[in-house]
């Protein structure tokens, strides 16, 4: 009787034991379906509620007694997809993701699902536990990044269009300060050749209104009629000189417009450079020496008109660094090194402070007064640089001044590629 009594008292302290066990757990259960944030069922095989989350009955505007023992597709717009993805689960024995729109109020929202089997002691589907997060609050945000995005874009495309005609401005300038000089000195011609025929037609006039050849030989001393046919001569030689000057510079901006944009093509870097660099120069007021070095001719693969502007840009930025200086002076080199063309483009100026060198790539950097430059010039060339197969950094051993190095593919490499 006593060892019977005693193993009594032993299994009823261990049913409290196990008791007290299963109400921890219990109430642990309760505060994790009370606190997950994103909607959690447990179903059983055949599909019938057992548990639902406090944010799931939230989310329906019932309690959670009231939505146990339901089906749990009665919870969703779509209960076939739902109960083919229960299936799918089922054979599978793997968890299945889908999308459906979970019947909540006020308004049905779009749920992302996760449905993952729930197993008995022998390893068969007892069950599923389905997890789902709201996706409409995450398109929310990526519609707001989206147009966040395309903002940007189109920020960023007005502030290249900024440096761009910041670039067109100064080759405008230039324009107008070499075309004005052929112009001047064509209009300074016109007016002698208007002179020169005022003269030429009065002695016209008296010769045919009969005049003697005594008043011809004096009205012809006159009127200096020998020395204005010498003078009519150089006017007309001045004034071609000025019309072929006109001439070139509009060859020269036809070169350099040309293939702005267009296809990829076979193009010399050298004469590239040397146009670009030129009409850079053209619209400056002080003397600053411009030095070309290197082969006279590079083929490369490109888009010379994008060339183009990468050359204007680093020279344009030497020259700015070289304002006031009295020996500025800027060399434009161009070799080909180990089957690549190679175009350096050195000032003789301060160069670039170590500190700065790391950022001198950065969109919007720039060491320049306010309204005197984007900081887009270096980011756009070297951009370019690299839409062309080739690179654009600093030289790896100026040591005065400063000095970029813009490799690009030879016409030959990139044509055998």
């Amino acid at each position: 009787m006593d060892r019977n009594y005693a193993e009594l008292v032993a299994y009823q302290e261990r049913l409290e034991t196990q008791n007290s066990e299963l109400q921890s757990m219990r109430g642990f259960l309760e505060s994790v379906l009370a606190s997950v944030s994103d909607v959690l069922i447990v179903a059983s095989r055949l599909g019938r509620i057992e548990q639902v989350s406090a944010s799931l009955s939230s989310r329906m505007g019932q309690e959670a007694a009231a939505l146990q023992g339901r089906q749990t597709g009665s919870l969703f717009t779509d209960p076939a997809a739902l109960q083919r993805a229960l299936d799918d689960c089922r054979i599978t024995r793997a968890p299945v993701s889908i999308e459906l729109e979970l019947a909540a109020l006020p308004a049905p929202m779009p749920y992302e699902l996760v449905i993952a089997p729930r197993r008995d002691d022998r390893g068969r589907v007892a069950g599923y536990v389905l997890t789902g997060r709201s996706v409409g609050e995450l398109r929310q945000a990526y519609q707001a990044l989206a147009h966040s995005h395309d903002e940007l874009k189109a920020m960023q495309g007005q502030l290249v269009r900024n440096e761009k005609l910041a670039s067109l401005g100064r080759l405008l300038a230039g324009v107008a300060h070499e075309l004005n000089n052929p112009i001047s000195f064509v209009y300074a011609n016109a007016h002698a050749l208007e002179r020169y025929a005022t003269k030429f037609e009065t002695y016209f006039d008296r010769v045919t209104e009969g005049a003697s050849r005594a008043d011809l030989i004096a009205l012809r001393e006159e009127l200096r009629l020998d020395r204005e046919l010498r003078n009519l001569r150089e006017a007309v030689r001045g004034a071609r000189e000025g019309a072929e000057r006109v001439r070139d510079i509009v060859a020269d901006l036809r070169r350099l417009s040309a293939d702005g944009s267009g296809e990829i093509a076979e193009f010399d870097l050298v004469e590239t450079s040397r146009v670009a660099a030129k009409w850079v120069l053209r619209g400056r007021t002080e003397g600053v020496d411009l030095v070309h070095e290197g082969c006279d001719s590079l083929m490369v693969h490109g888009r010379a008109g994008h060339i183009q502007q990468v050359v204007m840009n680093l020279v344009q930025n030497a020259l700015d660094v070289l304002e006031g200086q009295q020996d500025g002076r800027v060399v434009l080199s161009c070799t080909e090194e180990n089957g690549v063309a190679v175009l350096q483009v050195a000032d003789n100026g301060p160069g670039i402070a170590p500190d700065m060198a790391a950022m001198i790539f950065d969109p919007f950097f720039t060491t320049k007064p306010v309204g005197k430059g984007t900081g887009l010039g270096l980011s756009i060339s070297h951009k370019i640089a690299q839409e062309h197969g080739g690179t654009l950094r600093p030289c790896p051993q100026q040591t005065n001044g400063a000095c970029f190095r813009l490799e690009l593919p030879l016409a030959a490499a990139a044509g055998g590629a």
